[in-house]
């Protein structure tokens, strides 16, 4: 997040909130961005990561947020609404990422119960 801080405050953001825009202040190609990914997961990752799928998109770091929260215990309806996604499709796409949080929702229930 420092390093997210320090651009906004040197560079400022776009009239529109974006982050990064092209010299006159335009939206960059999808082939600029893909190509720039590409690199950066050269930076960000070890070599086995690199031949890996992982990051392979710009879009699957919202897939990893929506389920980083998910798996966080923060409920449905809140996720959704930050990820832009109607509860329905949220937990149709993302029901299958949501891992070790029974024990979690067995103690919520026996909790429940012995008030």
């Amino acid at each position: 997040m420092k390093i997210l801080r320090e651009h906004v405050e040197r560079h400022g953001t776009a009239a529109d909130g974006r982050l990064f825009r092209t010299a006159t202040g335009g939206v960059f190609s999808t082939t600029a961005y893909a190509k720039v990914w590409k690199e950066a997961r050269m930076y960000a990752l070890t070599p086995d990561q690199v031949a890996s799928p992982l990051a392979g998109r710009p879009y699957d770091l919202r897939h990893a947020a929506v389920s980083l929260w998910l798996n966080s215990g923060v409920p449905a309806p809140d996720v959704a609404e930050r990820a832009g996604h109607s509860v329905d499709v949220l937990l149709r796409v993302y029901a299958k990422c949501v891992d070790g949080q029974r024990e979690m929702a067995n103690q919520r229930i026996m909790d429940a119960l012995a008030v």
